[in-house]
């Protein structure tokens, strides 16, 4: 029997550090004792913080059959618990994504094992708000205690876990936790949700000097944020899968005073932050020329309230179910805008004040997709720029540190 002996610790540096390797974020409040006894094969630590721990969605930590056969565990999530050295380090990998984090620990008697996650984060979700031990034997079997409940389960050998590759690692691009997880949380709502064209999946990440643009597109509309960065850095152009920016937006604390340390190569990109490294395939193929699609020119040009602009788009789509593609329309003339929804069940009309430049334009948008754009722009105050009723407006600042395309859709007046 395999037992690893963790020293006493606060529990709150351990539950992030698995969390991270779940990709999981933490979303409820939980009780977090000041200290814990923590014992890896077996664990000790209280289980509701463990909950949130060893959450995973399948997304997260697959071991597919193709690569591991062995495991036995095909199309289901496995999670590897390593203590070969002095550190608890917990591992995901799907082939395509792999999230690793390690936890400091006093250590009794190396091993590894590794465990279905799904049922082991439904074990211990269901168990008693107190400690709880797993301890393996010999044969991979495992054993989850609580109080007076207990658990066995299958487990495999550690040994057949497929770890992170080996990523030559050279000049990192430092940015801030807090920029990251903000830059994600402003482009990737306008990913292609399919794979009918993979480039479409993933967003473009560009570097050029000191600047960091990051690009994405479904085919309807385009969203772009312009990053300084502190230093200067070879020119480079990758496209990173977006399932790989969801789970780092997840995971990564967001600190404005912490880093993460990026790293390029020809197929990979390493994100690496705290105690956490999280490594991805790139998409292969050359992204959209998107700069030919950038306009400066325009007939119209309103300046608006974006709370106002904001709210009163979302009360339109009470109107609105889901399989619904109704536009609203805009109608702007010199001092306001006049938007107008109408579908079956029901209608609205509502005006706001703005400023104009240039011509009245009558013009029909998929509501959901100016709210997805405004809902992320921090400005009091937003630009908009149209053409035409058949050209697609610009939502952008002076400094275009933001960009945000949006195509029209046909309407009958």
């Amino acid at each position: 029997m395999n037992w690893i002996h963790g020293s006493m610790m606060n529990l709150t540096g351990l539950y992030h550090a698995i969390r991270n390797a779940t990709g999981t974020a933490v979303t409820k409040p939980i009780r977090k004792p000041s200290n814990t006894e923590i014992k890896l094969l077996p664990i000790s630590l209280n289980s509701k913080p463990l909950e949130t721990i060893v959450w995973m969605e399948p997304i997260t930590l697959i071991a597919f059959g193709k690569h591991l056969d062995v495991l036995g565990m095909i199309d289901k999530t496995v999670h590897n618990i390593n203590a070969t050295t002095n550190e608890i380090k917990f591992t995901g990998n799907d082939m395509e994504l792999g999230i690793e984090t390690i936890v400091e620990g006093e250590i009794i008697e190396k091993g590894k094992i590794a465990i279905d996650a799904k049922l082991f984060s439904e074990i211990v979700r269901k168990l008693p708000d107190n400690d709880i031990t797993l301890t393996t034997d010999s044969n991979n079997n495992a054993l989850i205690t609580c109080e007076k409940s207990k658990f066995n389960i299958a487990g495999k050998s550690g040994d057949d876990f497929s770890y992170l590759p080996y990523i030559e690692k050279n000049d990192a691009i430092v940015i801030s936790q807090f920029t990251l997880k903000e830059v994600i949380r402003q482009t990737i709502f306008s990913i292609a949700d399919n794979d009918n064209n993979k480039l479409m999946t993933g967003e473009l990440f560009e570097i050029n000097e000191n600047e960091l643009k990051v690009v994405s597109l479904d085919g309807h509309r385009i969203s772009i944020r312009n990053i300084e960065l502190k230093n200067n850095y070879e020119n480079k152009k990758v496209v990173v899968p977006g399932k790989t920016l969801q789970e780092i937006s997840k995971i990564v604390p967001g600190g404005v005073d912490d880093d993460v340390l990026i790293y390029l190569t020809d197929n990979h990109i390493v994100f690496e932050f705290d105690t956490t490294t999280v490594v991805s395939r790139l998409i292969e193929g050359e992204y959209f020329r998107i700069d030919q699609m950038l306009s400066s020119d325009y007939e119209t040009k309103i300046q608006v309230n974006k709370k106002e602009l904001l709210d009163c788009i979302d009360r339109a789509t009470l109107l609105v179910k889901e399989s619904d593609k109704k536009p609203i329309i805009l109608s702007i003339t010199d001092d306001n805008i006049e938007l107008k929804i109408q579908s079956q069940i029901g209608s609205m009309d509502e005006e706001i004040d703005i400023n104009k430049e240039g011509k009245d334009i009558m013009i029909g948008f998929n509501p959901r997709f100016l709210i997805d754009a405004l809902r992320v722009i921090d400005d009091e105050t937003v630009d908009i720029y149209l053409m035409n009723p058949k050209a697609p407006c610009f939502i952008r600042d002076e400094q275009q540190s933001y960009i945000y395309l949006i195509l029209p859709v046909n309407f009958m007046a």
